[in-house]
């Protein structure tokens, strides 16, 4: 059953269906292979998405729906821009600090991407060329999926199941986040000052910025608010979710007063499109992990790997190198749905930390959003800019460079990601 799973997705994939469809018809093959009752697969498909926490996920898109409209990213660019604007490659500055607190409202990539770039390249235009501007937005989106709250980790926590909380993976992203926004702050200085970009903004004026940074406090509140309450143990990560809608909500309306009731339907359409397109791939995918359960696949994926090797730290390194080539080739969602399951139990037998290989396992996928050929954040930007993919490509490598630097980073001392989590509690 399993074979005929993986070449019937395969081809379908492969002549351009949706993955969450291909998914289905390829787990429907297996099924009528194996001769299993098709009532099987509705069950599934129903127990999959009937999950408390899974609601998370479209709150959250709701949220940052929300805060996109309510005047955010003003808010966030000028505090930024008072922040670190004079620095060489000031705009660039102001793009990845923004992301970096985006992050924390929106929990996704492309969302933080589509925000950014909307608002940010035709200021850039005038300093700086689409490459790099382009590569700098789609760098400081990927933030979205690494500091809490993340969607990506939701799904990877729900399909891991009990060896992993959603708490303790939104807490293992903070540190590494951090060095990366540090990171790409330093990159984006130096490729500045080589290309002799001129400075930009004004010089820092501790009076502005307190104006600013007391303007933008509503916003800054919110993942304080929303973060601090799920790690706090006040509620769960869908309680966060809901909390963070009404916060947007009232920040929208009361505060900057740029949410308007008229852009309530346009942004619960969004939403529920965004979270339908993942919900599809969770409902789907359900029916194939089922199919993998019964084949025995992830026993046998560990025993092949242990009589390959019986070290750790060896099958995390062969991981990490299978996840770099399927985060390539495919959409991070339907990586975590289909492999999660498969490699989190074996990682288990080898004793891996769960909050390091849960880590590992998302921050490695999310790079795949900016690799080509299917980084989903690279089309995004492509989009907004006009800006011929090859040559976006071009600039975005040091930017991936460096993230797979913090992923070894990270492999190397995993007190990186496992220290503030086990220091909370988890």
């Amino acid at each position: 059953m399993t074979i005929a799973v993986i070449i019937a997705f395969l081809a379908l994939a492969l002549i351009g269906m949706p993955l969450a469809f291909a998914l289905g018809l390829a787990s429907l093959i297996g099924l009528l292979a194996g001769g299993i009752d098709l009532s099987v697969m509705p069950q599934r498909m129903l127990h999959a998405v009937d999950s408390f926490p899974l609601m998370a996920i479209p709150l959250f898109m709701l949220a940052g729906e929300l805060m996109v409209r309510s005047g955010i990213m003003r808010l966030l660019i000028e505090f930024a821009d008072a922040l670190v604007g004079r620095l060489h490659g000031g705009l660039a500055h102001v793009a990845i600090v923004a992301g970096m607190i985006l992050a924390a409202v929106t929990g996704a990539a492309v969302a933080s991407a589509s925000a950014l770039g909307s608002t940010l390249v035709p200021s850039m235009r005038k300093s700086y060329d689409d490459g790099y501007s382009s590569a700098v937005i789609a760098s400081a989106a990927n933030l979205g999926a690494i500091i809490p709250p993340s969607n990506a980790m939701i799904v990877y926590a729900l399909m891991a199941g009990s060896s992993v909380s959603v708490g303790g993976l939104f807490m293992s992203g903070i540190v590494p986040g951090i060095i990366l926004t540090l990171g790409f702050m330093a990159l984006a200085s130096f490729i500045s000052w080589r290309r002799g970009f001129k400075l930009t903004g004004n010089r820092l004026n501790a009076r502005d910025l307190a104006l600013r940074t007391w303007k933008a406090l509503p916003v800054l509140l919110m993942p304080v608010v929303v973060v601090g309450g799920i790690i706090g143990g006040v509620f769960t990560a869908t309680e966060g979710a809901g909390i963070s809608v009404f916060y947007a909500f009232v920040i929208g309306m009361f505060v900057t007063r740029e949410l308007k009731l008229s852009d309530l339907p346009d942004a619960l359409f969004r939403a529920a499109v965004s979270a339908a397109m993942v919900g599809a791939l969770i409902a789907f995918a359900a029916a194939v992990t089922f199919i993998f359960t019964i084949d025995m696949v992830p026993a046998r994926i560990a025993g092949l790997l242990q009589s390959v090797t019986s070290s750790p730290e060896m099958f995390l390194i062969l991981v990490m190198l299978i996840l770099v080539t399927v985060g390539m080739f495919i959409e991070s969602n339907a990586a975590y749905i289909m492999l999660v399951p498969l490699f989190a139990p074996v990682a288990v037998s080898f004793h891996i930390d769960p909050l390091l290989f849960g880590f590992l396992f998302v921050f490695n996928l999310v790079i795949g959003m900016v690799t080509p050929p299917v980084g989903i954040v690279l089309f995004v930007m492509s989009g907004i800019t006009k800006l011929p993919m090859a040559r976006l490509i071009r600039n975005i490598w040091p930017y991936v460079l460096l993230q797979y630097g913090v992923l070894v980073l990270c492999m190397l001392f995993p007190d990186i990601v496992t220290a503030l989590p086990r220091a909370m509690g988890y």
